[in-house]
């Protein structure tokens, strides 16, 4: 074969690995963190963990970022026989990056720590910002039933509607995706992760404070 055609096979086989690299990096976004973009209409009743993780894979997999092994930012808190579990030990060990690319966190340090969760980069699946104030919805209250370490909360008072199962007594214990709220406590009203327990468990009472039941997505991967 002749230098030549040799030269332009080269140039060819170069162009079709280029090509097939810029496809690679065209497709979805390697989204590992989101707030959902909306509850299946029960409030706190989401058929516990295993039904909250499920409708973070449904609402990726709708957004095209499915199989990433989608857990839900939820602590449920000890009862009889049954342990305490804590948000923090199910979602990985990051980093979590959102719709747009940002990174939120490096690590569950960080995550609970000085991280880069804020109305501007907690994103549902979709990229779309969560309303808050002073918008004309206020969708702020993100439910989690965590401390601010992220472990769960003690028992007695009701802070996880029942472990996720209630959509009427109760309460569930929630974070400011916005990172403000109306708390005397700057701290708490500051707080992505543990604000404030709802008033009840029905779509009605989450609403009353600023809510819709929304969650926090992470991929454990």
């Amino acid at each position: 074969m002749k230098v030549k055609q040799l030269r332009n096979l080269t140039v060819a086989s170069l162009a079709v690995a280029v090509l097939a690299g810029c496809s690679t990096m065209s497709g979805p976004a390697p989204t590992t963190f989101f707030v959902t973009s909306a509850n299946p209409g029960r409030g706190g009743d989401l058929g516990g963990l295993a039904g909250a993780d499920a409708i973070c894979e449904n609402l990726a997999s709708a957004a095209g970022v499915g199989g990433r092994n989608w857990r839900a930012y939820l602590s449920t808190q000890a009862s009889g026989s049954t342990a305490a579990v804590n948000a923090r030990e199910r979602i990985g060990n990051g980093p979590w990056v959102n719709a747009k690319g940002v990174v939120i966190a490096h690590n569950l340090t960080e995550l609970h720590g000085n991280n880069n969760l804020n109305k501007e980069t907690a994103l549902t699946e979709s990229g779309a910002v969560v309303p808050a104030r002073p918008d004309p919805v206020n969708k702020h209250d993100i439910m989690t039933g965590s401390r601010p370490d992220g472990t769960a909360m003690a028992a007695g008072i009701d802070a996880t509607c029942s472990n996720w199962t209630s959509s009427g007594q109760g309460g569930a214990m929630v974070g400011h995706h916005n990172r403000a709220g109306t708390s005397p406590d700057p701290a708490a009203a500051a707080s992505w992760n543990s604000s404030h327990i709802t008033p009840g468990c029905a779509m009605p009472d989450l609403a009353k404070v600023g809510g819709a039941g929304l969650l926090y997505c992470f991929a454990a991967r």
